[in-house]
């Protein structure tokens, strides 16, 4: 065998590419998919062409047989396709995330309650007193002020009745949110109250980042839950979809953190390592995780057939959950 030949790997025999798949099929604008299929590599070392729905993206790594491409700004929701060799591959659907909102400063995830309106929070810095704290998007996007008087809004969670509960890192207090905005003390002493989550129980859980889960249950009685390595940002929980396994993550200055799972004993245990800077998380209704990550970071490092996805990783929890 030459070396061209071994460079090229198979040989292209027709040129006609053809995309069997896209993983992840939903990304973010400058995340990372990976494109199975064949043919996919013109002949004489040159270079596909890859299209989002007309916008060319830049190519990471060309193979015979699969392709990682970088989704470009600028892109919408539509078909994938690959030219090479004056060829064009059939399209594959892929969601792109679109922004809706923007100048916010969320520390921890939006909440989303059951009439589909997003709340989110302009945190601020530590101790600084900001104009509106949570702003309230509806379903039709459009932005509003929601809640003013809170220092330092971080988590935030719906209960089943409706209720929004607030964490504040400035206080280490559990405020209680009524729809019109009516805002009541919770529970107080969270140390640095950061990500908040319910479990199926309604009991409330509170990771307060110096490493510490706290769970408060349904007559306010606090607990010491779990204890964990402190971040150096904040703690993000999210239950899985049976509500009784509690998914946290915590940034460290490490390049190689973890998702940490604990059982319903209060039993830590490593579900995944090998993630930059992990924060928010989210589970589908087909029970996979969703981790997001600090933009830009380099670090995320997952199995192919995890996919890999810059700044969202999809983790395939269905075994754990």
């Amino acid at each position: 065998m030459g070396i061209t030949e071994s460079l090229l790997g198979k040989k292209n025999v027709d040129g006609n590419p053809y995309i069997e798949a896209i993983d992840p099929s939903a990304s973010l604008p400058g995340g990372e998919v990976r494109i199975v299929g064949r043919s996919l590599k013109p002949p004489q070392l040159a270079r596909p062409e890859v299209t989002f729905n007309g916008v060319r993206g830049s190519l990471v790594v060309s193979a015979e047989d699969f392709l990682i491409a970088r989704v470009p700004y600028g892109a919408h929701s539509g078909q994938v396709t690959i030219s090479n060799n004056g060829h064009t591959s059939n399209g594959r659907e892929m969601k792109i995330a679109q922004p809706i909102a923007e100048s916010l400063h969320p520390v921890s995830n939006p909440a989303v309650d059951q009439e589909g309106n997003i709340y989110v929070t302009y945190s601020g810095g530590r101790g600084q007193k900001v104009p509106v704290a949570i702003y309230k998007i509806d379903t039709n996007y459009n932005v509003k002020p929601f809640l003013s008087d809170l220092m330092n809004a971080t988590g935030m969670a719906f209960d089943p009745q409706g209720q929004l509960y607030v964490s504040s890192r400035y206080d280490g207090t559990v405020y209680r949110v009524a729809p019109n905005g009516t805002m009541t003390t919770y529970a107080e002493g969270m140390g640095v109250a950061t990500g908040i989550a319910f479990d199926h129980e309604r009991n409330l859980y509170v990771g307060d980042r110096s490493g510490t889960i706290w769970r408060i249950a349904p007559d306010r009685q606090i607990f010491v839950f779990a204890t964990l390595e402190p971040s150096v940002a904040a703690y993000h929980l999210a239950f899985a979809p049976d509500g009784k396994t509690l998914y946290v993550t915590g940034p460290t200055t490490s390049s190689f953190d973890a998702v940490s799972t604990v059982d319903s004993h209060g039993t830590v245990s490593t579900f995944y390592r090998g993630l930059g800077r992990p924060q928010g998380m989210a589970f589908d209704t087909q029970g996979n995780l969703y981790v997001g990550g600090r933009s830009g970071n380099n670090e995320f490092g997952f199995p192919p057939h995890l996919g890999h996805s810059r700044p969202v990783a999809h983790l395939n929890c269905s075994s754990e959950c």
